[in-house]
């Protein structure tokens, strides 16, 4: 999961994707101070050991 945290004088909006490429485009079109972060569970399958 990514989450654009996007920040302007007295507001804080957050925007959730499924895909980095989803994220990616949507973060050139934000305007403002903004971060992108992916978010990545404890039990997600890319951390469980086979």
């Amino acid at each position: 999961m990514w989450i654009i945290t996007a920040h302007s004088k007295n507001n804080i909006k957050m925007f959730e994707f499924d895909t980095k490429k989803e994220a990616k485009e949507a973060f050139e079109r934000i305007q403002g101070y903004k971060i992108l972060t992916e978010v990545i569970y404890f039990n997600d399958y890319c951390l469980i050991e086979s």
